[in-house]
Parts: structure tokens; C-alpha cells; sequence
């Protein structure tokens, strides 16, 4: 017997560097039990050319990314999510659409890197921070058994993965 597959939407604001970068981590984490996907609020319209580099050093394909309008999930026809993830504050505190199918939903608050200054090493380690921090996340979060968990059970382990790194992750 197979397990269900998860459908996970990762929102930002811009969807150009970390909703993209969870994406990728869990569709390949993920291994089939997830299917990922991301999407911004006020979509910057491309993906940061730092998050493309990074996920290709790190041997991702990136030719299907792009930011896309979280509108794109809401309406008929798009696939139903399991889980919804903002991972930054500014999409958190923002009106989502409505979500068919209730989905669970949490905030994981990632510093922005797209946002960072300085010379081309400092900015590089901005996005291989929100990488780590989400790559641990994400890995906390496949490995809940979550045919298994109730509501609140459920809300109480994804509450608790948003805490994982929080001291340097202040969004």
C-alpha cells in the first residue's frame, strides 16, 4: 500500500529566493511522499539569480522555477494543498486567498536574503543561511509521521519545526 502523496505550498512575498529554495528542498527530500510548490503574495516576477545559483551548486534543476502569483493555487483546477507555509513575515500578515480543503498551515520565518547587502561572500552566505534553516526545517518535517498525528498534535510538531534555528531567523 502506498502512502498519499502531500500537496505543500511555500509563500513569500517576492517567490524569487526562499519559497523557490523550499520548493526544491522538499520535492527532493520529499521523495514522492510531497509534491512542492511556491508562489508570492506580490511576485517579484523572476527568480533571484542567487537562488538559482545556489540550488544549481547544489545540483538542483532550476530550469522550471519561476515566481509565480499565489492566485495560480487558489482557483479551480489547481491542486488541492495538504500544507500551506509562509516563510516570511510580510506574507504572513498579509489576506490569503481562500485554500480549498482546509489545509494545515504555519509560518516558518526566514531572513530574507534577496535583502542582503555587502560584498558577494556576505550575500552568499545570506542565501546559504535561509538554505540550512529551511533544509532543517523541511527535513524535521518529512520525518513526522503524519498519517498518524490528529489536529492538534499535528499543529504542535509544525509549530514546533518553525522554532528550529529561530535565534538566526528573525524575518
Amino acid at each position: 500500500m502506498t502512502e498519499p502523496a502531500y500537496n505543500v505550498l511555500f509563500i513569500c512575498t517576492g517567490n524569487s529566493a526562499r519559497s523557490v529554495m523550499a520548493e526544491a528542498i522538499l520535492n527532493k527530500e520529499g521523495r514522492g511522499r510531497f509534491h512542492a510548490y511556491s508562489a508570492g503574495s506580490h511576485p517579484a516576477g523572476s527568480v533571484n539569480p542567487h537562488t538559482l545559483t545556489l540550488l544549481k551548486t547544489l545540483g538542483y534543476d532550476t530550469t522550471a522555477f519561476r515566481s509565480k502569483n499565489w492566485d495560480e493555487f487558489a482557483v479551480a483546477g489547481a491542486p488541492e494543498m495538504d500544507f500551506i507555509f509562509t516563510v516570511c513575515d510580510d506574507a504572513a500578515g498579509e489576506t490569503c486567498p481562500v485554500w480549498p480543503g482546509h489545509p494545515a498551515t504555519a509560518h516558518w520565518a526566514v531572513t530574507d536574503p534577496a535583502k542582503a547587502a555587502g560584498t558577494s561572500a556576505e550575500i552568499a552566505e545570506a542565501f546559504d543561511e535561509a538554505y540550512r534553516l529551511l533544509a532543517n526545517r523541511i527535513a524535521a518535517f518529512v520525518s513526522l509521521p503524519l498519517e498518524k498525528l490528529d489536529h492538534v498534535a499535528l499543529h504542535k510538531h509544525l509549530a514546533d519545526i518553525a522554532a528550529i534555528g529561530k535565534d538566526s531567523a528573525a524575518a
